[in-house]
C-alpha cells in the first residue's frame, strides 16, 4: 500500500472513531460546546486539575473519564495530526513483523488501524485505564477485528506475558511530562557527566526505567521497538537516550523530530525512534543540540541591515546563542550573575559591550540560551531587561 492509500484510509479510520480535523480554535471550541455539555467540560476540568497533581489514580480516572464515548473524540479530535503523522509512519515500519505489542494504546484508535491494515499479524493493545480498554474491545467487535486483543495491564506493578516481534511506545513511557530532565555540567556547556544516580534519578522519576525493563523482557530477540515521547528538550533527551541505549537498544535510522498541529497550537515532539535489540548496525547516539533557527552572529552584515529602531540588532534564543556569544569580539563585561535558581539549575547572565555594541547573554544548566545585540543608545532596553531577569520577572 503506497503512503497516499495509507493516509485515505486512516483518515476514514478516524472518521468511524468520531475524530473531525480542525485548524481554527474557534471552530473547535464552538463544536466542543455543542458535544458537550457544561457539566461535562466542569469534569473534565476538576480531572485535569486532580491530574496535574500527579496522584497515579487520579491520572487512571482522567483516561476512564476521557475514554466516555461523547468525550473521546472530542477530545481526541484536538490530536488528529498526531495520529495522523504517528500512524503513517508506525504502519509502514511494520514489517516482517508477526506478533506486536502497543503499549498505552489507550482506546485502541491506532492499535485498530494497524490492524486493519495488517489482517494477518497478531496485535496485542495495552493499557492501565479499564474504560479505555473496554471501548478499545467494543470498537474491535464493531470492525469485526479478530487480529487484536486488549487487556488491562499497569505494567509498573505486573509483568506482561508473551513475547512480540515489535514494540510501539508512543506517548505512553514518559509519563512526567514537567521533569526538566538532567542538567547540563554547567551553564557554559551542554555536556553531562555520567552520574549513575542522576540517571536512576531521572528514571524513576519519569517512570521509565520500570516500563523499560519490562518491555524489554517480552521483547524478542532481535526484536524492534518504535518509540516516540515528549523528550526533544536535551535535557530529558540525554537521559531518555541513556536509558534506551543501557538496555541493549540500539538506533537504526536517522531519528527525526516530527512538528503537528494540536488545532492552532504547535507541537514539536519526538524525536522519532526505530530501534532494535542487540543490533549489530546501529546510528550512533547524539547527545549534541539539534541544529537549530538561529543565525551566527556577523558584524558586517548589521552595518548594511535596515533600520528598525523597535528591534535588536541580533537576537538568537536557540543553542546556537552560545557559539554566536563566543565569537563576539572584545568582549568587555559590565555586569554579570552567576547562581542557583530554586529548581536547581545554574543561571549566568551577562551584560557587555563588544565592537562598539552592547549585548545580553543569558544561559542556564537546562540548555536554554539566548543573546541580544543592540545599538549603544538602547542599552538602557538591556540593563532593564538584565534586571528582570535576575529579579526573576524576565
Amino acid at each position: 500500500m503506497d503512503n497516499d492509500s495509507r493516509q485515505q484510509s486512516l483518515h476514514e479510520h478516524l472518521a468511524c472513531w468520531g475524530l473531525k480535523r480542525f485548524t481554527s480554535d474557534r471552530d473547535y471550541f464552538v463544536w466542543q460546546r455543542q458535544q458537550l455539555s457544561p457539566a461535562d467540560l466542569n469534569r473534565l476540568n476538576a480531572q485535569v486539575k486532580r491530574k496535574r497533581e500527579g496522584d497515579r489514580c487520579e491520572e487512571i480516572a482522567f483516561y476512564d473519564l476521557t475514554a466516555q464515548p461523547k468525550i473521546l473524540p472530542v477530545l481526541c479530535s484536538q490530536r488528529y495530526e498526531y495520529y495522523e503523522e504517528i500512524g503513517l509512519r508506525v504502519a509502514s515500519r511494520v514489517g516482517e513483523a508477526k506478533a506486536i505489542l502497543d503499549f498505552g494504546c489507550g482506546a485502541g484508535i491506532l492499535t485498530s488501524f494497524y490492524a486493519r491494515r495488517y489482517p494477518e499479524k497478531e496485535f496485542v493493545g495495552v493499557d492501565r485505564s479499564p474504560a479505555s480498554i473496554a471501548i478499545a474491545e467494543q470498537k474491535a467487535t464493531e470492525l469485526r477485528l479478530t487480529n487484536v486483543r486488549f487487556d488491562c495491564v499497569d505494567i509498573e506493578s505486573a509483568a506482561l506475558p508473551g513475547s512480540y516481534d515489535l514494540i510501539l511506545a508512543t506517548h505512553a513511557l514518559v509519563q512526567a511530562e514537567k521533569d526538566p530532565g538532567i542538567p547540563s555540567q554547567s551553564w557554559e556547556t551542554f555536556g553531562r557527566g555520567h552520574g549513575v544516580r542522576q540517571q536512576e534519578a531521572f528514571e524513576q522519576r519519569t517512570g521509565i526505567g520500570v516500563r523499560l525493563n519490562r518491555l524489554c523482557e517480552v521483547l524478542g530477540q532481535n526484536g524492534r521497538m518504535i518509540v516516540f515521547e515528549k523528550t526533544r528538550q536535551l535535557a530529558r533527551l540525554v537521559p531518555f537516550q541513556r536509558a534506551l541505549a543501557s538496555r541493549g537498544l540500539s538506533v537504526v535510522e536517522q531519528l527525526e523530530s516530527i512538528r503537528y498541529q494540536l488545532v492552532e497550537e504547535v507541537a514539536d515532539d519526538g524525536p522519532f525512534y526505530v530501534l532494535q535489540k542487540g543490533s549489530a548496525t546501529s546510528i550512533d547516539w547524539d547527545e549534541s543540540p539539534e541544529k537549530d533557527e538561529g543565525q551566527p552572529f556577523n558584524r558586517a552584515v548589521l552595518e548594511n541591515k535596515p533600520n528598525d529602531p523597535d528591534a535588536p540588532l541580533y537576537e538568537n534564543h536557540w543553542p546556537s546563542a552560545q557559539q554566536a556569544w563566543e565569537q563576539l569580539k572584545a568582549r568587555k563585561v559590565m555586569k554579570q550573575t552567576t547562581r542557583q535558581e530554586p529548581d536547581g539549575r545554574q543561571l549566568h547572565v551577562e551584560l557587555g559591550t563588544s565592537e562598539g555594541l552592547t549585548y545580553l547573554y543569558c544561559a542556564n544548566t537546562f540548555d536554554q540560551r539566548q543573546l541580544v545585540i543592540v545599538d549603544p543608545s538602547r542599552t538602557a532596553m538591556l540593563e532593564t531587561y538584565y534586571g528582570e531577569i535576575i529579579s526573576g520577572s524576565g
